[in-house]
């Protein structure tokens, strides 16, 4: 029993003092992406979170999928799933909740946290104050848990803010900018006027479910009566759930910080008034036997403060594509704004604007230019408003994280500040570490000197040459215009024969096509036009291509549109070979062509998008040559998805032990081997609601082996879903030859190995 008497003067609470290498104040996707980097990287880290659970927008408080460059297959970014940690958590969340259950999400994150034993995790604690040594150096923070009753005195001699409003940064004296800029700062044609608001406002998500009986609502006295002040409420439907309802948006027109509890009561007003709407106005009978199952609790934020870095992103670094020195990243959801009175306006719910591709994001974006010990992660990034309408979705913001973990580990090892790690030697080290852990920063490949396989023989049992493609799939009708893309090393491509079924006599017309820049996937640039008459009935289409192509990229094979003509697809999937079409995606702003508004500073030009599994079948097809696309010498290439062309090793699909050789002509110590394969980076694996068609990627080799030049084994493999696996040795094996024997993942679908790299330590 604990019994103590009155005391006059007023109690302390626990107070308890935490030291670390690094503190992560925010735990949505970009702090628990830098958390876990830098623990891995070998520093101690405390990791802050205000919430219950980890994840931000993307945990079941809120319940928003997880998506990035791949914008939901929806532009022209190919194989661009952001990389790394993140891609470690959306892979595994794909194999445990494929359907994807919020719940399941939050346990994937805490595991992976708590997995790691440099992380302490400080949950419920937020943070109010802060103590600084000098005007711009952070000494140590201050924050509360409320559910243990303990203030946390946090210091270290690095700092993140991943918090989303920024409180660090704001109570550390840190420039930062709430709103747009005039479209004259950065010359932005999209910057918005004041009609149109300069903040994106909160949402609040709902779910619901058939119960299978009748089941009445009665809506609290608080929900919205006046159905009309909502234009966009009789295009509700009642099997909408949860993020389908990203447009039920307010607070654009308030301080999204300060009035963040004012509009999260007009959002359960609105949200309480669409389930009323949906269940009494009679409009939709079939909802008599629905039931509200789940309505957030906390609003998902867009937009509050920006902090200001050495560099400021734009407009133009994301249209230009710009290249930086010190690219540590990149980003390719669209320059998506949204009007500031949300769902009260009669302007369209969001403007979405794509690029051509996929563009850079500079280290010197995330740390404060003032604040000389702070890093910035997730949305308050160094960003104007029209650029952060792009950098803010959560899978950039955890590339993002990701790049400052590193930095940041970096920084402690080698006694520098963020800045200055901008320059050479740090950043090419900062930069082969992200890569070599997953980054895929474009245009940056791996080149780290320690690696032996840059020393050794490579040798294969074989070799994919692409050929052909079997006639063993559905037919497709081309209601749509459809795409076959195929990468191009140099020379003359050969001729190719497709199969074709004419309902009556017609023409097909068919172009070659490609992008304006290599490394992209518009293809925008029309070199040859064919025309190909057909007669009623099956048939072969042959068709000779008279370019020269100088440089290694993709070429595309591009169908036009005739309802009257069907193509032969191919069950075989390979990797860095995939088929596309011009055609709308209600997910994102894609009707088929992005048309740029006069003065806008964008580009117009089509989208040209896979199809999700089952679907998005290769076009089958034979080739009079060879196309040697797959080569071994690709495996220390350095690059670790496609590009310009496939970066892969694959196999020919008939060898029965596709093996990987490796010669030294003196032994060498090999103590660690980090081995990438595919885990179909075109696939955007959105974490919640969606649901996937299979719980792993169809070219992900599953099962392998590493053996010695004697055949010993050195390591074994079986059931493997990740598209990136780290071996380490119980002890350094001295070696002259190494053997990787790897299991095609299907029959239908070749083995493939992007990057392979041994270490001696």
């Amino acid at each position: 029993m604990k019994n103590e008497p009155f005391q006059k003067n007023k109690r302390d609470v626990k107070t308890e003092s935490v030291r670390a290498e690094l503190v992560i104040v925010g735990g949505g996707l970009a702090g628990t992406c830098c958390a876990i980097t830098a623990a891995r990287a070998g520093i101690t880290v405390v990791l802050v979170q205000d919430r219950p659970v980890l994840g931000g927008n993307a945990s079941s408080e809120v319940r928003l999928w997880t998506l990035g460059a791949t914008s939901h297959m929806g532009n022209n970014n190919r194989w661009a799933r952001e990389g790394g940690v993140i891609d470690e958590i959306l892979v595994e969340n794909l194999f445990r909740n494929r359907a994807g259950n919020p719940l399941i999400f939050d346990t994937i994150l805490l595991e992976k946290v708590t997995s790691e034993s440099n992380i302490r995790l400080l949950l419920n604690s937020s943070v109010y104050d802060l103590d600084k040594e000098g005007p711009d150096r952070i000494k140590s923070i201050l924050a509360f848990c409320s559910q243990n009753s303990t203030l946390y005195e946090i210091s270290a001699p690095l700092f993140c803010d991943a918090s989303g409003d920024g409180i660090v940064g704001f109570l550390a004296g840190a420039a930062f900018r709430m709103g747009a800029e005039s479209g004259d700062e950065f010359g932005e044609g999209l910057a918005p006027d004041p009609q149109y608001g300069e903040l994106l406002g909160h949402s609040l998500y709902f779910y619901s479910k058939d119960t299978g009986k009748p089941v009445k609502y009665v809506p609290p006295s608080f929900a919205l009566r006046d159905f009309d002040k909502i234009p966009k409420i009789r295009s509700v439907k009642t099997s909408d759930q949860g993020c389908n309802f990203w447009w039920v948006e307010y607070g654009g027109r308030l301080d999204t910080i300060h009035q963040s509890e004012e509009i999260k009561w007009e959002l359960w007003k609105i949200v309480y008034g669409i389930w009323d709407y949906i269940k009494n106005s009679g409009n939709y009978p079939e909802a008599e036997t629905y039931a509200l199952e789940w309505v957030g609790t906390i609003p998902g934020k867009r937009e509050s403060r920006r902090f200001e870095g050495d560099y400021m992103l734009s407009q133009s670094d994301l249209v230009e594509q710009k290249q930086h020195e010190d690219a540590v990243a990149f980003g390719g959801w669209a320059m998506d704004l949204h009007p500031a009175d949300g769902v009260y306006s009669d302007k369209p719910s969001c403007n979405q604007f794509h690029t051509k591709g996929i563009y850079q994001i500079p280290l010197k974006c995330y740390y404060s230019k003032n604040i000389r010990n702070l890093f910035l992660a997730g949305r308050i990034i160094s960003a104007s408003h029209v650029a952060f309408g792009s950098t803010r979705v959560m899978a950039t913001c955890a590339q993002g994280g990701q790049a400052v973990g590193m930095a940041a580990a970096i920084c402690q090892q080698r006694g520098l500040l963020p800045a200055g790690l901008i320059h050479p030697p740090g950043l090419k080290f900062l930069q082969d570490q992200l890569n070599l852990a997953g980054q895929s920063i474009p245009l940056i490949p791996i080149r780290d000197e320690s690696n032996l396989v840059a020393s050794a023989v490579v040798e294969a049992s074989s070799t994919l040459q692409l050929s052909a493609l079997p006639s063993d799939g559905p037919w497709l009708k081309l209601a749509n215009p459809a795409c076959q893309m195929i990468p191009v090393i140099t020379g003359t491509l050969p001729e190719f024969r497709f199969y074709a079924d004419a309902r009556k006599n017609s023409e097909l017309e068919i172009e070659l096509r490609i992008s304006s820049r290599p490394w992209n996937y518009t293809p925008d640039v029309i070199l040859e036009v064919h025309h190909r008459k057909l007669k009623k009935g099956k048939q072969e289409v042959q068709l000779s291509f008279s370019e020269n192509f100088i440089e290694q990229r993709y070429a595309f094979i591009c169908f036009r549109k005739n309802k009257e003509v069907s193509l032969r697809c191919s069950k075989t999937r390979i990797t860095g070979i995939l088929s596309v079409f011009n055609k709308t995606n209600f997910r994102v702003s894609n009707f088929g062509k992005q048309e740029a508004p006069e003065g806008s500073g964008i580009e117009s030009f089509e989208f040209w998008t896979p199809e999700r599994r089952p679907a998005g079948h290769n076009m089958a097809m034979s080739l009079s040559a060879p196309l040697d696309i797959a080569s071994a010498e690709n495996i220390r290439n350095g690059f670790t998805r496609p590009g310009t062309g496939t970066n892969a090793w694959i196999a020919d699909p008939g060898d029965p032990e596709p093996t990987l050789r490796l010669r030294w002509a003196e032994p060498v110590t090999v103590k660690r081997i980090v081995i990438f394969f595919d885990p179909d980076y075109d696939h955007p694996m959105e974490s919640v609601l969606m649901g996937h068609p299979e719980e792993q990627g169809p070219f992900v080799v599953r099962n392998y082996r590493i053996e010695d030049g004697n055949g010993r084994i050195l390591y074994h493999r079986e059931g493997n879903h990740k598209g990136r696996d780290e071996i380490r040795f119980s002890r350094v094996e001295r070696l002259d030859e190494m053997a990787f024997r790897i299991e095609h993942p299907s029959k239908n679908c070749p083995a493939a190995v992007f990057e392979l790299l041994c270490f001696p330590d």
